[in-house]
C-alpha cells in the first residue's frame, strides 16, 4: 500500500496536513504533463530570496546520461507534453541546448526560467558569451519565464542585486527584438513576480497591468503575463526571516491566509521534478528539501515508473503554505484570482 496522502514529513507547529484534514481535502495527483528539469544550480547571480540556493559558486549540474534518460523518458510518455527546464540559470549546463533541441525534436513544449541576465553577463567562470540565447529561443520556440521583481531599478537590485534592473531591461529589448512578447506572435515571454519581503503577492490581474504599463511607458518593453509566486519559507529566504526575528510572524500570515481552492490547484497535482542527478520529487521545492518521492525505496529518472508515480501519495510539508495561501502560488503564478 502507497503511504498516505497526508504523510507527516517533520513534527512542527505549522502542520500542513492537519489543515487538510480540518478541511476534509485530499490532493491525488490528477496527471503528469510537465516533466520539471534542474539542470544546475550554478548560477551567474545570487538573490537573497532563491530557495535554490543557486550562484556563481555552485558546480553542480546534470550530465548528459541523465539528461538522455529525461529524453527517453519525454519520448516514452506522450502524456508529459511540457518541458520545464529550471535551475540556477540552466543555460549554464553544457548540455542546455542539445536538451532544448531534442525535446523540440520529440514535439515537446519547452519552458524555460530564464534570469534574463546570463544573455548580458554570460558564465560567471568561463566568461562563455550566451548573447546568442534570444535568437536561439525565438528560433526553437521556447517559451520564456523570466525573473523581474519589480518595474522600478531600486526594488529589483534590493532583491537581486545591484545592477540586475539594468541588465534585466536590456536583455527584455532583446528579446523582444527578436519577436518576444508581441501578441501577434507565438514567442511567449513571461515574467514572474516575487515580493521583496514577507508578504504576500498582490492581485496577480493588477500587478500585471502595472507591470505592462510602466515597462511600456518607461522603457518600450512588452511581455505576455505576468505570474506572481509566494517567496517560500526555506533555505536561503528562511534564514533571512530567522535572521530578522520575523519567521514565525510569516508562517502565521501563510497559514491565516490558507486558500481551500488554491490548495486544491497546487502544481505538484500535475507535474514532476528532477534535479540535476536524476532523482524525482513532487515539485522544486521538495527537491530543495530532499524530499523524494516514495521515501522508502526513492525513485530517479533511471527507474521511472509512470503508472506508479501517477498513483503516487504526494509529500506534503509546512512550506506547503506558501503554495496555498491567498490566491495561491505556482510556477504558472496565482491559481485562483
Amino acid at each position: 500500500m502507497a503511504e498516505s496522502a497526508l504523510h507527516l514529513v517533520s513534527n512542527n507547529k505549522y502542520d500542513f496536513n492537519k489543515k487538510l484534514r480540518e478541511n476534509n481535502i485530499d490532493l491525488p495527483p490528477l496527471s503528469i504533463d510537465t516533466l520539471q528539469v534542474n539542470v544546475t544550480l550554478k548560477c551567474n547571480q545570487a538573490c537573497l530570496h532563491c530557495h535554490v540556493d543557486a550562484s556563481p559558486k555552485r558546480t553542480e549540474q546534470m550530465n548528459k546520461v541523465t539528461v538522455d534518460k529525461c529524453l527517453e523518458i519525454l519520448k516514452d510518455n506522450s502524456q508529459i507534453n511540457t518541458l520545464d527546464i529550471t535551475g540556477g540559470a540552466p543555460e549554464l549546463n553544457p548540455y542546455f541546448d542539445y536538451f532544448v533541441l531534442e525535446a523540440k525534436k520529440l514535439g515537446k513544449h519547452v519552458m524555460v526560467r530564464h534570469n534574463l541576465t546570463v544573455i548580458l553577463d554570460g558564465d560567471p567562470l568561463t566568461g562563455e558569451s550566451k548573447s546568442y540565447l534570444p535568437k536561439f529561443y525565438a528560433e526553437n520556440e521556447v517559451e520564456v519565464i523570466s525573473s523581474l521583481p519589480y518595474y522600478q531599478e531600486y526594488f529589483t537590485d534590493k532583491q537581486r542585486g545591484k545592477g540586475v534592473f539594468q541588465k534585466s531591461v536590456d536583455s527584455l529589448r532583446m528579446l523582444n527584438e527578436v519577436g518576444y512578447g508581441n501578441e501577434e506572435s507565438n514567442l511567449i515571454l513571461d515574467l514572474v513576480y516575487n515580493p521583496v519581503g514577507a508578504f504576500l503577492p498582490a492581485s496577480q490581474e493588477s500587478l500585471e497591468k502595472d507591470f505592462k504599463k510602466e515597462l511600456w511607458k518607461n522603457f518600450q518593453i512588452k511581455f505576455n503575463n505576468l505570474y506572481t509566486i509566494t517567496n517560500m519559507p526555506i533555505h536561503r529566504f528562511k534564514e533571512q526571516l530567522e535572521r530578522q526575528g520575523t519567521y514565525e510572524d510569516y508562517m502565521e500570515k501563510l497559514i491565516n491566509a490558507f486558500n481551500p481552492v488554491a490548495a486544491d490547484g497546487v502544481m505538484c497535482r500535475s507535474l514532476l521534478s528532477v534535479s540535476y542527478d536524476g532523482k524525482i520529487y513532487d515539485c522544486d521545492f521538495n527537491q530543495m528539501l530532499d524530499m523524494q518521492v516514495f521515501t522508502n525505496k526513492p525513485m530517479t529518472v533511471f527507474n521511472f515508473d509512470f503508472q506508479k508515480l501517477v498513483k503516487r501519495d504526494i509529500i506534503f510539508d509546512s512550506h506547503c503554505f506558501g503554495c496555498t495561501a491567498g490566491s495561491g502560488s505556482s510556477c504558472g503564478g496565482a491559481i485562483s484570482e
